[in-house]
């Protein structure tokens, strides 16, 4: 009895996400197949001509646009940003400074700050621990 090893392969909407680019900006034959860790891979390792186009100037995911700006996605939302957006619009909004992006970016700074503070109590926590015993 021989075991055939199946080919793992993922919905389109996972490969877009993986490859961190907008899924209806992809071409048809991406969004209508199906993706498997071969393909994904070597998409990765030699971006073809529309993946390297989409990463550089979008439509970006909004996971994409909140990192390029610096602020959570849910600091997206609050900002009134809901749709995609392109380089040359995150480079706009990062010219103009609007009140929401600042107070989004100090938030995020804040969360950053506190998250290292918990990290630093646990490690010492473990240490003191680890003392004990």
């Amino acid at each position: 009895m021989s075991s055939q090893q199946s080919t793992q392969t993922m919905k389109p909407a996972t490969a877009a996400k993986k490859l961190g680019v907008y899924l209806p900006a992809t071409p048809a034959e991406f969004q209508e197949g199906v993706v498997s860790r071969a393909e994904l891979n070597e998409l990765q390792a030699d971006p073809p001509e529309w993946l390297r186009e989409l990463r550089e100037n979008g439509p970006h995911p909004r996971p994409v646009v909140a990192a390029k700006l610096g602020v959570s996605i849910a600091g997206l939302a609050r900002g009134g940003i809901t749709e995609p957006l392109t380089t040359e619009q995150i480079e706009a909004l990062k010219q103009e400074r609007p009140e929401w992006l600042e107070k989004e970016r100090a938030t995020q700074a804040e969360v950053r700050k506190e998250s290292v503070r918990i990290k630093k109590l646990h490690k010492e926590r473990e240490e003191k621990g680890a003392e004990r015993h």
